[in-house]
């Protein structure tokens, strides 16, 4: 019997390929993007002190109330807007975007579109 590959697995391997590649600086820091089958979280991160400058997610209470769903472009769109408007709050104008793995589609690329609309440079 052949057994299937773990798709959690695969990603993981992708995203650690893609990381050591991408970095988060000061100056740039990185825009990391996880997606789960409920929610949607974005953070940005800067790698050099290793610490979360902005984060933002289905869960936030900004958000929590608005959204009918967090598993939905709809609700991944508000959480890159929530992210980009924190961000720019703390003067973070630039980002590297670290899709994690994810296929930059569907609920991945509305984050992303909706934070480069609402401000983020990447």
């Amino acid at each position: 019997m052949i057994k299937k590959p773990d798709r959690k697995a695969l990603r993981a391997k992708r995203h650690l390929r893609v990381r050591k590649k991408i970095s988060g600086t000061a100056e740039r820091p990185r825009l990391n993007v996880f997606r789960s089958l409920k929610h949607m979280y974005a953070q940005i991160i800067d790698d050099e002190r290793g610490i979360t400058l902005v984060s933002a997610s289905t869960l936030s209470p900004e958000l929590r109330e608005q959204l009918k769903a967090g598993g939905n472009k709809e609700a991944a769109a508000a959480v890159g807007r929530l992210v980009a408007r924190k961000a720019l709050e703390r003067g973070i104008k630039k980002v590297v975007f670290d899709r994690a793995g994810y296929i930059y589609h569907g609920r991945v690329k509305a984050l992303a579109e909706a934070a480069r609309e609402a401000g983020l440079e990447f």
